[in-house]
């Protein structure tokens, strides 16, 4: 059978994750990868998950060990609205395996094929992974230190796109924050143009300097008088503030955007895992994750300093990067002439790897940045692989010059 010739047109759009790639090449031990987005696996809560694995099948296996409802563990559902600090009903709350599956059901439900779709450039690559099959226009809204620029959306949103999509929050890959004046300029331009948002939040609640934000889908709601009424879409995932072993994230949305993305997560996994829910939400209860996300902000600070500070001192004249107040990101940027692709080959040889910036960008730039991960490396390695990808470029600097 020459398969290559039975697959779907659509497939020739798809590709594999140049992530997940790179991390292919940098497992060895002794390399320092800061290419993943990866939690510190040494901070997972392996005992309280035990514990309460044993509870869920002591005292609720048979349920726990059944088929469920598409839309999710009520108990469950109704965590995650109460921690969302306004008013929100279980039945705008539809949990899905982890929140990459929250946005490719979105982009089922929203995108047809070539339609326009704002989306902030640098944006998050697995959103453009889910949305890769469908052929998009994409209308790329530029960035700054405060997020994307609000001002130059308005005449995006002119053009009628089908749908906006943004990180608010310590954004992957820049790790820079929308502002609370964009993001009330943002809820704005939603109702006046009556265009649906999607506001992807996986890292939202590791802030480690600055004030905390409301979220849009709060916003929108205040300001149209509740989620029924309004124009956001809400991703979250448990992976960054819990474990990213259980694939667990949820939608937040007015109820018939809730009723068509559980038609099509029917098509596609019934449900997503109930023993999986049972065990996140006995896990959580009780106020866990109050205690564990402050450990883990602790931590993740700790590490962004040692980095940002090592940047300081071995990165050279004329290379920039971000400072982000939260998350797990920050991306820097070179000098146009440099190239962030050949500069990961040499880099890799050196035993330090990095994401290349480009295939986070939509209109073909980006190739003289790179994304790099603070959370998934101990202090002194940090130090140390920063101190290398600093020698690679000032060796890459001198070069030219």
């Amino acid at each position: 059978m020459d398969w290559k010739n039975r697959f779907a047109q659509r497939t020739t759009l798809m590709k594999r994750s140049t992530v997940r790639e790179i991390l292919k090449l940098t497992a060895q031990p002794d390399v320092i990868s800061f290419a993943g987005g990866l939690p510190a696996p040494e901070f997972f809560p392996v005992a309280r998950v035990q514990q309460a694995a044993d509870v869920v099948i002591n005292e609720r296996g048979v349920e726990a060990l059944q088929y469920s409802t598409t839309e999710g563990m009520p108990e469950l559902r109704q965590l995650i609205a109460d921690r969302l600090g306004f008013e929100v009903s279980i039945d705008n709350v539809l949990m899905t395996t982890g929140s990459q599956q929250g946005l490719d059901l979105t982009a089922r439900i929203m995108m047809d094929e070539g339609d326009p779709i704002v989306i902030e450039n640098p944006s998050y690559v697995g959103m453009l992974m889910a949305l890769r099959s469908y052929d998009l226009e994409y209308i790329p809204v530029p960035t700054d230190g405060d997020g994307a620029i609000i001002d130059a959306l308005e005449p995006l949103l002119q053009r009628n796109p089908k749908l906006v999509y943004i990180v608010p929050n310590f954004q992957n890959p820049s790790g820079t924050t929308l502002s609370l004046p964009r993001r009330k300029q943002l809820v704005e331009l939603l109702a006046k143009y009556d265009i649906p948002l999607v506001e992807d939040n996986p890292y939202g609640e590791l802030r480690y300097s600055g004030e905390p934000l409301p979220t849009l889908l709060e916003l929108d709601a205040q300001r149209s008088g509740g989620i029924e009424s309004g124009h956001v879409i809400y991703v979250g995932t448990f992976s960054k503030i819990l474990t990213p072993g259980l694939r667990l994230g949820w939608v937040v949305a007015a109820s018939p955007v809730i009723d068509k993305l559980v038609q099509a997560k029917q098509s596609v996994d019934l449900h997503t895992s109930t023993l999986d829910q049972f065990i996140a939400y006995e896990t959580a209860k009780d106020g866990f994750l109050e205690e564990h996300i402050p450990q883990l902000c602790d931590v993740y600070r700790e590490r962004r300093d040692v980095m940002l500070a090592a940047m300081e001192r071995y990165f050279p004249e004329g290379v920039t990067w971000s400072k982000p107040d939260g998350g797990l990101f920050l991306m820097v940027t070179m000098p146009e002439y440099l190239d962030a692709l050949e500069l990961l080959d040499e880099a890799v040889r050196h035993k330090v790897a990095f994401v290349p910036g480009a295939d986070f960008h939509v209109d073909g730039s980006g190739a003289n940045t790179f994304r790099v991960n603070f959370s998934n490396a101990q202090p002194d390695r940090i130090e140390e692989g920063i101190r290398r990808l600093g020698a690679l470029l000032h060796e890459a600097v001198a070069q030219v010059r």
